[in-house]
Protein backbone atom coordinates (compact mmCIF):
# COMPACT_ATOMS: atom_id res chain seq x y z
CA UNK A 1 0.00 0.00 0.00
CA UNK A 2 1.10 3.34 -0.76
CA UNK A 3 0.70 3.75 3.20
CA UNK A 4 2.26 0.76 3.60
CA UNK A 5 5.57 1.24 5.90
CA UNK A 6 7.92 -0.77 8.13
CA UNK A 7 7.02 1.22 11.27
CA UNK A 8 3.27 2.50 12.54
CA UNK A 9 3.16 5.93 11.41
CA UNK A 10 -0.87 6.42 12.63
CA UNK A 11 -2.34 6.76 15.99
CA UNK A 12 -6.08 5.77 14.47
CA UNK A 13 -7.84 3.60 12.03
CA UNK A 14 -11.16 4.72 10.98
CA UNK A 15 -13.86 3.56 8.28
CA UNK A 16 -15.62 6.64 6.42
CA UNK A 17 -18.45 6.05 3.55
CA UNK A 18 -17.58 6.56 0.48
CA UNK A 19 -19.14 6.46 -2.76
CA UNK A 20 -19.31 2.94 -3.70
CA UNK A 21 -18.45 1.33 -0.38
CA UNK A 22 -16.75 1.73 2.87
CA UNK A 23 -13.02 3.09 3.01
CA UNK A 24 -10.51 3.07 5.95
CA UNK A 25 -8.30 5.84 6.99
CA UNK A 26 -5.22 6.09 8.90
CA UNK A 27 -5.31 9.43 10.63
CA UNK A 28 -7.39 10.62 7.83
CA UNK A 29 -5.22 9.57 5.07
CA UNK A 30 -7.14 6.87 2.58
CA UNK A 31 -5.59 3.36 2.53
CA UNK A 32 -4.73 2.00 -0.88
CA UNK A 33 -3.95 -1.12 -2.09
CA UNK A 34 -0.33 -2.10 -3.21
CA UNK A 35 -2.09 -1.45 -6.60
CA UNK A 36 -2.54 2.36 -5.48
CA UNK A 37 -6.01 1.55 -5.79
CA UNK A 38 -8.77 2.86 -3.74
CA UNK A 39 -9.61 0.21 -0.85
CA UNK A 40 -13.21 0.88 -0.98
CA UNK A 41 -15.08 -2.16 0.37
CA UNK A 42 -18.53 -3.43 0.06
CA UNK A 43 -19.92 -3.32 3.47
CA UNK A 44 -19.30 -1.45 6.72
CA UNK A 45 -18.04 -4.69 8.56
CA UNK A 46 -15.50 -5.74 6.57
CA UNK A 47 -14.48 -2.16 6.57
CA UNK A 48 -14.61 -2.54 10.05
CA UNK A 49 -12.73 -5.77 10.06
CA UNK A 50 -9.42 -4.28 8.05
CA UNK A 51 -9.41 -1.37 10.50
CA UNK A 52 -9.22 -3.50 13.42
CA UNK A 53 -6.75 -5.26 11.86
CA UNK A 54 -4.28 -2.07 11.12
CA UNK A 55 -5.18 -0.79 14.47
CA UNK A 56 -3.63 -3.85 16.12
CA UNK A 57 -0.51 -3.33 14.51
CA UNK A 58 2.31 -2.25 17.01
CA UNK A 59 5.67 -0.66 16.19
CA UNK A 60 6.58 -2.87 12.98
CA UNK A 61 3.88 -3.55 10.60
CA UNK A 62 3.00 -7.36 9.93
CA UNK A 63 0.99 -7.95 7.26
CA UNK A 64 1.09 -11.71 8.22
CA UNK A 65 -1.64 -10.65 10.82
CA UNK A 66 -3.49 -8.95 8.34
CA UNK A 67 -5.85 -11.55 6.41
CA UNK A 68 -8.71 -9.16 5.74
CA UNK A 69 -6.77 -6.65 4.49
CA UNK A 70 -4.85 -8.92 2.27
CA UNK A 71 -7.73 -10.67 0.67
CA UNK A 72 -9.42 -7.33 0.20
CA UNK A 73 -6.36 -6.23 -1.80
CA UNK A 74 -6.75 -9.31 -3.52
CA UNK A 75 -10.40 -8.50 -4.56
CA UNK A 76 -9.79 -5.28 -6.08
CA UNK A 77 -5.83 -5.32 -7.36
CA UNK A 78 -6.20 -9.05 -8.97
CA UNK A 79 -9.87 -10.30 -8.93
CA UNK A 80 -11.54 -7.51 -10.48
CA UNK A 81 -9.14 -7.44 -13.35
CA UNK A 82 -9.84 -11.15 -13.81
CA UNK A 83 -13.03 -11.78 -12.62
CA UNK A 84 -14.00 -14.18 -16.17
CA UNK A 85 -10.56 -15.92 -15.55
CA UNK A 86 -11.05 -16.70 -12.03
CA UNK A 87 -14.08 -17.60 -12.53
CA UNK A 88 -13.69 -20.07 -14.86
CA UNK A 89 -11.38 -22.00 -13.38
CA UNK A 90 -12.88 -22.43 -10.12
CA UNK A 91 -16.03 -23.68 -12.14
CA UNK A 92 -13.77 -26.04 -13.61
CA UNK A 93 -13.86 -27.56 -10.25
CA UNK A 94 -16.94 -28.97 -11.12
CA UNK A 95 -15.90 -31.17 -13.56
CA UNK A 96 -13.29 -32.74 -10.99
CA UNK A 97 -15.12 -32.24 -7.89
CA UNK A 98 -13.32 -34.13 -4.51
CA UNK A 99 -16.68 -35.78 -3.63
CA UNK A 100 -17.43 -37.55 -7.22
CA UNK A 101 -13.64 -39.60 -6.42
CA UNK A 102 -14.43 -42.55 -5.01
CA UNK A 103 -12.55 -45.29 -3.88
CA UNK A 104 -13.04 -48.71 -4.78
CA UNK A 105 -12.13 -50.33 -1.62
CA UNK A 106 -12.15 -51.61 1.13
CA UNK A 107 -15.27 -51.17 1.78
CA UNK A 108 -15.42 -49.40 4.74
CA UNK A 109 -14.12 -46.34 3.05
CA UNK A 110 -16.25 -46.67 -0.25
CA UNK A 111 -19.29 -46.61 2.81
CA UNK A 112 -17.89 -43.90 4.72
CA UNK A 113 -17.70 -41.69 1.34
CA UNK A 114 -20.77 -42.32 0.35
CA UNK A 115 -22.50 -41.42 3.51
CA UNK A 116 -20.63 -38.37 3.98
CA UNK A 117 -20.48 -37.20 0.35
CA UNK A 118 -23.30 -38.19 -1.08
CA UNK A 119 -25.58 -35.56 0.57
CA UNK A 120 -23.96 -32.58 -0.07
CA UNK A 121 -24.17 -33.96 -4.47
CA UNK A 122 -27.78 -34.26 -3.34
CA UNK A 123 -27.92 -31.01 -1.23
CA UNK A 124 -26.22 -29.23 -4.56
CA UNK A 125 -28.67 -31.06 -6.97
CA UNK A 126 -31.75 -29.49 -5.08
CA UNK A 127 -30.19 -25.66 -4.82
CA UNK A 128 -28.87 -25.44 -8.04
CA UNK A 129 -30.47 -27.88 -9.89
CA UNK A 130 -27.48 -29.68 -11.57
CA UNK A 131 -26.04 -33.18 -10.33
CA UNK A 132 -22.64 -34.11 -9.97
CA UNK A 133 -22.44 -38.21 -10.37
CA UNK A 134 -19.57 -40.25 -8.49
CA UNK A 135 -17.20 -42.56 -10.28
CA UNK A 136 -14.62 -45.30 -8.24
CA UNK A 137 -10.85 -44.96 -9.29
CA UNK A 138 -9.07 -41.46 -10.09
CA UNK A 139 -9.65 -41.48 -13.74
CA UNK A 140 -10.90 -38.37 -15.19
CA UNK A 141 -14.68 -38.86 -16.56
CA UNK A 142 -16.65 -36.12 -17.96
CA UNK A 143 -19.11 -34.31 -15.74
CA UNK A 144 -22.97 -33.80 -17.55
CA UNK A 145 -22.45 -30.08 -19.54
CA UNK A 146 -25.51 -29.27 -18.66
CA UNK A 147 -24.76 -29.41 -14.74
CA UNK A 148 -21.33 -27.72 -15.31
CA UNK A 149 -22.87 -24.83 -17.32
CA UNK A 150 -25.50 -24.54 -14.10
CA UNK A 151 -22.53 -24.33 -11.77
CA UNK A 152 -20.45 -22.16 -13.97
CA UNK A 153 -23.25 -19.95 -14.70
CA UNK A 154 -23.20 -19.17 -10.76
CA UNK A 155 -19.45 -18.96 -10.39
CA UNK A 156 -19.68 -16.12 -12.98
CA UNK A 157 -22.24 -13.90 -11.00
CA UNK A 158 -20.53 -14.08 -7.82
CA UNK A 159 -19.10 -9.96 -6.99
CA UNK A 160 -15.22 -9.09 -6.92
CA UNK A 161 -15.47 -9.97 -2.99
CA UNK A 162 -17.22 -13.03 -3.28
CA UNK A 163 -15.16 -14.67 -5.48
CA UNK A 164 -12.32 -14.03 -4.01
CA UNK A 165 -13.22 -15.55 -1.10
CA UNK A 166 -14.61 -18.09 -3.04
CA UNK A 167 -11.12 -19.23 -4.90
CA UNK A 168 -9.92 -19.77 -1.71
CA UNK A 169 -12.92 -22.57 -0.02
CA UNK A 170 -13.00 -24.46 -3.39
CA UNK A 171 -9.10 -24.35 -3.92
CA UNK A 172 -8.26 -25.18 -0.25
CA UNK A 173 -10.91 -28.26 -0.38
CA UNK A 174 -10.94 -29.64 -4.20
CA UNK A 175 -14.99 -29.10 -4.05
CA UNK A 176 -16.75 -26.84 -5.99
CA UNK A 177 -19.41 -28.88 -3.84
CA UNK A 178 -17.49 -27.59 -0.78
CA UNK A 179 -17.08 -24.37 -1.49
CA UNK A 180 -20.91 -23.35 -2.54
CA UNK A 181 -22.17 -25.12 0.77
CA UNK A 182 -19.86 -22.86 2.86
CA UNK A 183 -20.89 -19.75 0.78
CA UNK A 184 -24.54 -21.09 1.30
CA UNK A 185 -24.77 -22.08 5.11
CA UNK A 186 -25.62 -25.46 3.67
CA UNK A 187 -22.71 -26.86 7.06
CA UNK A 188 -21.19 -25.31 9.66
CA UNK A 189 -17.53 -24.35 7.74
CA UNK A 190 -15.80 -26.63 10.64
CA UNK A 191 -17.29 -29.52 8.97
CA UNK A 192 -17.21 -28.68 5.65
CA UNK A 193 -13.20 -28.95 6.26
CA UNK A 194 -13.69 -32.16 7.98
CA UNK A 195 -15.39 -33.64 4.66
CA UNK A 196 -12.96 -32.38 2.97
CA UNK A 197 -10.81 -34.10 4.54
CA UNK A 198 -12.27 -37.20 4.69
CA UNK A 199 -9.09 -39.45 2.81
CA UNK A 200 -6.68 -37.97 5.30
CA UNK A 201 -8.89 -39.20 8.09
CA UNK A 202 -9.57 -42.49 6.93
CA UNK A 203 -5.17 -42.97 6.55
CA UNK A 204 -4.88 -41.75 9.85
CA UNK A 205 -7.30 -44.20 11.42
CA UNK A 206 -5.37 -46.86 9.48
CA UNK A 207 -1.32 -45.61 9.82
CA UNK A 208 -1.31 -42.77 12.43
CA UNK A 209 -1.20 -38.82 12.51
CA UNK A 210 1.91 -37.45 10.44
CA UNK A 211 2.32 -34.33 12.54
CA UNK A 212 4.09 -32.79 10.07
CA UNK A 213 1.32 -33.39 7.67
CA UNK A 214 -1.46 -31.75 10.24
CA UNK A 215 0.47 -29.06 10.76
CA UNK A 216 0.44 -27.98 7.04
CA UNK A 217 -2.89 -29.00 7.10
CA UNK A 218 -3.38 -26.53 10.12
CA UNK A 219 -2.23 -23.26 8.31
CA UNK A 220 -4.41 -24.38 5.53
CA UNK A 221 -7.56 -24.95 7.31
CA UNK A 222 -7.33 -21.16 8.93
CA UNK A 223 -6.92 -19.99 5.38
CA UNK A 224 -10.25 -22.06 4.92
CA UNK A 225 -12.22 -20.90 7.85
CA UNK A 226 -10.79 -17.31 7.23
CA UNK A 227 -12.37 -17.50 3.15
CA UNK A 228 -15.44 -17.97 4.82
CA UNK A 229 -15.37 -15.17 7.23
CA UNK A 230 -14.33 -12.49 4.77
CA UNK A 231 -17.24 -13.87 2.70
CA UNK A 232 -20.29 -13.15 5.42
CA UNK A 233 -18.74 -9.83 6.29
CA UNK A 234 -18.10 -8.63 2.22
CA UNK A 235 -22.06 -9.69 2.30
CA UNK A 236 -23.72 -8.24 5.59
CA UNK A 237 -24.82 -4.82 4.85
Amino acid sequence: MSEWKAKRFWKEATVVEEAGGFGIRLDGRAVKTPAKAAMIVPTRPLAEAIAVEWDAQEDLIQPGTMPVTRSANAAIDKVRHQHAEVAEMLAGYGDTDLLCYRADSPDSLVRRQAEVWDPLLDWAETRYGARLVPVAGVMHRPQDARSLALFSAHVHAMDNFALTAFHDLVGLSGSLVIGLAALQDARPVEDLWEISRLDERWQEEQWGIDEEARAVEAVKRAEFLHAKRFHDLAQRG
